[in-house]
């Protein structure tokens, strides 16, 4: 082929002198900067490879890193292990047995994606997301996607979605709002961890989290300020308690003070709401994780304590007294899974009080079925849908409390 014939087939010509026009438009300063940043932009944006490895996430259990390749740049996302149970009860306890069968889970997750979800993504557009994301499903036929691994499959999907909003030159926020036909965007409530029990802190708590929602904020620049006071005015309503040594941090980034009493960590809390001067324009919202204490069909709230007294050994029935006691003691506008994971009767039956906020967590598990389900008996009216991406520190993950009715999405995020 001579020069002429190459310069014609891929149209040079013309598109250098484009690129030279726009460069005199503009009156760049660095032509040949301008230009090659110019036609750059011109050409398609297509996958050229996807690369990934091994990493440790903040409790140092092995999880999956991708990098997405284009002809333009590189682009990298993570994602909790694959094939790593979701949330709650179903989230492992991570003893070296259960790092090690991760670890090589991990690794055949690494392998499949460098070698066929690469190959069964390179050409395609990145901004192309649903076609995507079906061909890295479609590569993986077990229900629950454990062949692949489901978060090693969002890792790949995250990736793919931040090279797809660098192309069209908009926030991450704004591509997924356009993927989803959303033209108006607006920031959920956060959600702010400011107490761990259950099983994600050694104190006696069993409940896994209270948290603070600054309804009453303005913007969300002013509900995490109003978020990080009240937190730091507990570290020290907490420090003058208990002493020093409560100020600990649980799993996801709350105090771990030494108690046992659900009222108390409430109080506690409200206590430092009102030293931080935001008295009804803050809410809370608890965790229960139910499930990591039901034994049978009754709730053990002593599971985590040496000396059990026996007296808080609670049926369903006595649960839902409870938590109506709480939303009515308290500005307690959310509970996130207050009964077991397979107790969808009792779900219901506090759901239908409509006393809160009926959040599903390991009853729904992620799964299009039992949401679909839940949708349809009313036995919960919102899901922790979480995103898993790898936190840079304790607490730094995601989680959107959506809520399960028709037409809406808003919700709070955690």
């Amino acid at each position: 082929m001579s020069v002429q014939e190459y310069l014609e087939k891929h149209l040079l010509p013309r598109k250098i002198e484009e690129a030279v026009n726009a460069a005199v438009r503009a009156k760049a300063d660095d032509p040949v900067l301008f230009i090659s940043t110019h036609m750059r932009r011109a050409a398609p944006t297509v996958i050229t490879r996807v690369c990934a490895r091994q990493i440790l996430d903040s409790r140092g259990a092995p999880a999956v890193e991708v990098d997405l390749h284009t002809n333009k740049a590189v682009h990298r996302a993570s994602a909790a292990g694959p094939g790593a149970p979701e949330g709650g009860a179903v989230d492992a306890v991570r003893d070296a047995e259960k790092r090690r069968l991760l670890a090589r889970a991990v690794a055949d997750a690494v392998l499949l994606i460098n070698g066929k979800v690469s190959e069964a993504l390179v050409g395609m557009d990145p901004q192309q997301q649903a076609q995507i994301d079906q061909a890295i499903m479609d590569l993986d036929k077990a229900h629950h996607k454990t062949e692949i691994g489901a978060n090693a499959m969002l890792a790949v999907s995250i990736a793919a979605c931040k090279a797809g909003s660098a192309e069209k030159e908009v926030p991450l926020y704004k591509h997924i709002a356009d993927l989803v036909g959303k033209s108006a965007t607006t920031l959920p409530v956060p959600a702010i961890t400011v107490i761990n029990g259950g099983t994600h802190a050694g104190n006696s708590l069993p409940i896994q989290e209270i948290m603070i929602l600054p309804v009453g904020a303005k913007n969300f620049e002013e509900a995490m300020q109003m978020g990080s006071e009240t937190y730091n005015h507990l570290k020290d309503i907490i420090w003058e308690k208990y002493g020093s040594d409560s100020c600990n941090i649980g799993d996801d980034g709350g105090f771990a003070p030494n108690i046992s009493s659900i009222t108390e960590g409430l109080d506690l809390v409200i206590a430092a709401i009102d030293r931080a001067g935001f008295n009804g324009r803050i809410k809370l919202a608890i965790d229960v994780a139910a499930t990591d204490f039901c034994v049978g069909k009754k709730y053990d709230l002593e599971f985590k304590s040496a000396k059990k007294s026996g007296q808080n050994f609670k049926t369903a029935d006595d649960m839902i007294e409870m938590y109506s006691h709480l939303c009515s003691e308290y500005p307690l506008v959310s509970i996130e899974q207050p009964f077991d994971k397979d107790d969808w009767e009792h779900s219901k039956k506090f759901t239908t009080l409509e006393l809160c906020q009926v959040v599903g967590d390991d009853l729904l598990m992620s799964d299009p079925e039992r949401i679909k389900r839940a949708v349809n008996e009313y036995t919960c009216d919102a899901l922790a849908l979480k995103s898993r991406l790898i936190p840079h520190r304790k607490g730094s993950g995601i989680r959107h409390f959506l809520k399960l009715e028709q037409g809406k999405s808003s919700g709070h995020c955690h």
